[in-house]
């Protein structure tokens, strides 16, 4: 069966991110839609729409974009079935990951605090 596809007002609607924001992320790396309709709209899955809400939860954290960047490279690294990353890699990625997670976790105490 085929994987369901939204056009960018659905996607809109599902994240809480507005139009613009998401053709941004488009723009600066962040997400790519998974195909274009025959009339040139940006098509996405589910999984578009996830990483699209670990980025909206990663900005009010205060991350910047090349931070989001580099922990979506990361986790589709880890995800990446075609080419699995050996032992040592996945290890670095790992601890690479646990970095942004206990960064992650500062802020959130900090905003709790606040």
């Amino acid at each position: 069966m085929a994987e369901r596809q939204m056009q960018i007002g659905e996607v809109a609607e599902r994240t809480g991110l507005s139009l613009r924001t998401i053709r941004h992320y488009e723009e600066v790396g962040l997400v790519t839609p998974s195909a274009r309709s025959k009339g040139g709209f940006r098509l996405y899955t589910e999984a578009d729409v996830e990483r699209l809400m670990v980025i909206r939860r990663m900005k009010p954290l205060d991350f910047s974009l090349d931070e989001m960047r580099d922990l979506l490279e990361i986790t589709d690294r880890i995800a990446d079935s075609a080419d699995p990353p050996a032992a040592e890699e996945r290890e670095l990625l790992h601890a690479r990951l646990d970095s942004y997670r206990q960064v992650a976790d500062a802020r959130c105490e900090k905003l709790r605090a606040q």
